[in-house]
């Protein structure tokens, strides 16, 4: 059999959304040397595949990523392929804080140079030099003194629907990029804690060995990421310091933590959490738009996306060699879409989330 998927997608999300059975959403990671993560990603394929398991999962020789969408009937058995390799032992598993069985419909199992993008030279510092890891109940009680600096290790997509209250949130696209604005914006607050946190844990993991190899004297991270402190904030009956949604990197894209609404409409400004992908093909921008906007612009970022949506193939080849338009640029989108383009948005906004 092929270790790969060939069906048309269209028909993998009918039938996912056919299922009579019910699925659990899970993720995991780990750093750990792999020799051969070809034979490696090969061997789960099989396996995983066999057990109808869906999801997205990196592997790398520093280890593996997975978000994971396992049939419940299935996760005994899935929990027993885990037992086979010595990279799961005792290896911690996230669930998903709102889970619809929707999360995924296909198996991916891609090996990549690493598991998160950081374009660091890890031979320059000890990866495995990370930070105290504070369970949810620790972090808690930290952030609502008030006292110590709490850096969201996210996107700023991720970070724009749900954040920590009073959380450092840079306006990064990506993990790199945010690595060096934190260290240059908390250059001279080396001695002070910080309090790390991302969506499951793994990024706080480089993040704060980075940190520590730069001088920060106090590098704490919340273990298990967001994901683990809303289920223990739940259990333990405490108010969330998270407010609004996680965001998540599956279909379902986000889910909320505390009940709250804190973002807008990128188009019309109107409470709304709900981020979408431009149906314009040559776009695909992802931004935040209510079912107003996605009705008015037929699921696109902006009325030319939605006129070139529209046109003949011969004007979308055109648009595809002109390149006048910066069609999926975060940033372009950032700064002129969102901000000058919603008049009056950006300034009645501005209090409202933690500025770098």
């Amino acid at each position: 059999m092929p270790l790969y998927n060939s069906i048309d997608s269209s028909m993998l999300k009918a039938k996912l959304i056919a299922e009579p059975f019910a699925r659990k959403t899970i993720s995991l990671y780990r750093y750990f040397i792999l020799h051969n993560p070809q034979e490696f990603r090969d061997q789960l394929y099989l396996e995983w595949n066999d057990l109808n398991c869906f999801g997205r999962i990196y592997i790398a020789r520093e280890g593996i990523n997975a978000q994971m969408s396992v049939p419940e009937y299935n996760f005994e058995a899935f929990l027993q392929s885990l037992a086979r390799y010595s990279i799961f032992d005792n290896i911690p598993i996230k669930y998903a804080i709102e889970d619809n069985g929707k999360s995924f419909y296909k198996l991916s199992i891609k090996v990549r140079p690493k598991l998160v993008a950081d374009g660091l030279n890890d031979d320059a510092f000890d990866v495995t030099n990370v930070g105290q890891h504070l369970s949810a109940q620790e972090f808690h009680e930290l952030v609502q003194t008030g006292e110590h600096i709490v850096v969201d290790m996210r996107n700023h997509y991720e970070s724009e629907i749900g954040h920590f209250k009073g959380a450092v949130c840079p306006e990064v696209d990506t993990f790199r990029e945010e690595l060096s604005v934190i260290t240059e914006m908390l250059k001279d607050q080396k001695d002070q804690k910080l309090l790390l946190y991302c969506t499951g844990g793994i990024r706080c993991e480089k993040a704060s060995a980075y940190l520590k190899h730069h001088g920060f004297k106090d590098v704490n991270q919340l273990h298990g990421g967001i994901l683990e402190y809303a289920r223990n904030i739940k259990q333990l009956n405490l108010e969330s310091c998270f407010i609004g949604k996680n965001f998540v990197f599956d279909e379902r894209m986000g889910e909320s933590v505390n009940g709250e609404v804190i973002s807008h409409c990128h188009q019309c400004g109107k409470p709304c959490d709900v981020h979408s992908n431009c149906a314009n093909e040559l776009c695909h921008l992802l931004f935040i738009q209510c079912s107003d906007c996605a009705q008015k612009f037929e699921k696109c970022c902006s009325s030319e996306c939605r006129d070139l949506k529209n046109s003949s193939e011969t004007e979308k080849q055109y648009a595809r060699l002109n390149g006048n338009f910066k069609f999926g640029n975060s940033k372009v989108y950032r700064k002129s879409f969102r901000l000058v383009k919603i008049p009056n948005f950006a300034d009645s906004v501005a209090g409202q989330k933690p500025s770098v």
